[in-house]
């Protein structure tokens, strides 16, 4: 496949000046490797279409990608549709393989036009490659989006024009608004010493010791607490556990009757036992005062 331009010219040329093929020889060719598994037969009938490549490829010349590479993409489609081509089913392989040299583009292209990937789900497909042809129409003029509440009602129209939810039209339009940038560009052209982009992103994740030093003194903190719950009564252990230490705590009825005293009770148990904890604590670690 071409390379370079020159080379892909050399490639172009060849294409266009391929005999075309009779329905007769282009049927014998696909009965030659349907039934014998005859490459020469498959390699001639996919040559005899490689014009149909190259100008399928040319219409996706607008989305900025290399046309070697969409040459090249429409070749393995070319490929595949001479490997699967049905000749009973009477009809010209050029239709046939028109479907699955667009489809390989299409792919390539949506893989490929910007640094953010997008989708190539069904909907995604028809929005993307008829979005210019919906604006057109919704705008009245070749290119541009709307601005302001014109802009809702255009996403609206364009939308039910392609058969697609108005957010991936609100998506694929803030997507298209600007090119894509580099955070190593610098940040004013020509200034390499302005800095570049990756410097002034902001990020409010903690930092990789921030995190380790919560992860050590969470440890710290609930050992400091299992001493401390040594320090009280078997009735305040169990209702510190069932009221502040379950998943999934209890309420003061439900406690009282389970302990078989009143909910008043449960809760004054609670408050002494919490009263409990937070002097042995300050007791033996003073330092948590300052903390909270």
């Amino acid at each position: 496949m071409p390379t370079t331009n020159h080379s892909r010219r050399a490639f172009v040329r060849a294409a266009m000046r391929a005999p075309y093929l009779t329905a007769e020889e282009e049927r014998a060719l696909a009965v030659a490797w349907r039934e014998t598994g005859d490459k020469p037969a498959l390699d001639r009938l996919a040559g005899a279409h490689m014009r149909l490549v190259v100008a399928l490829a040319a219409r996706f010349r607008r989305f900025g990608l290399s046309m070697s590479d969409l040459i090249q993409e429409g070749h393995v489609g070319l490929m595949e549709a001479a490997a699967r081509f049905d000749p009973d089913r009477e009809v010209r392989f050029s239709t046939y393989a028109a479907w699955w040299i667009r489809a390989r583009i299409q792919d390539f292209v949506l893989r490929n036009w910007s640094i953010v990937r997008g989708g190539t789900s069904s909907a995604q497909k028809t929005l993307f490659f008829g979005l210019r042809k919906a604006l057109a129409r919704a705008a009245g003029r070749d290119t541009g989006w709307e601005t302001g509440a014109s802009a809702r009602r255009q996403s609206e129209e364009i939308a039910r024009t392609l058969g697609v939810p108005v957010g991936e039209v609100d998506l694929l339009r803030h997507r298209l608004s600007g090119p894509d940038r580099s955070l190593n560009a610098p940040v004013r052209e020509g200034e390499e010493d302005g800095g570049r982009r990756q410097d002034f992103l902001i990020c409010d994740a903690p930092l990789p010791d921030e995190l380790a030093g919560e992860a050590i003194d969470g440890s710290r903190r609930l050992a400091w607490l299992r001493a401390a719950l040594e320090e009280l009564s078997e009735r305040e252990l169990e209702i510190m556990r069932a009221r502040r230490l379950s998943d999934e705590p209890k309420t003061l009825d439900a406690l009282g009757a389970k302990l078989g005293i009143s909910k008043e009770r449960v809760r004054q148990i609670e408050k002494r036992a919490l009263e409990k904890l937070r002097k042995v604590l300050l007791r033996k670690h003073p330092d948590l005062a300052a903390r909270t």
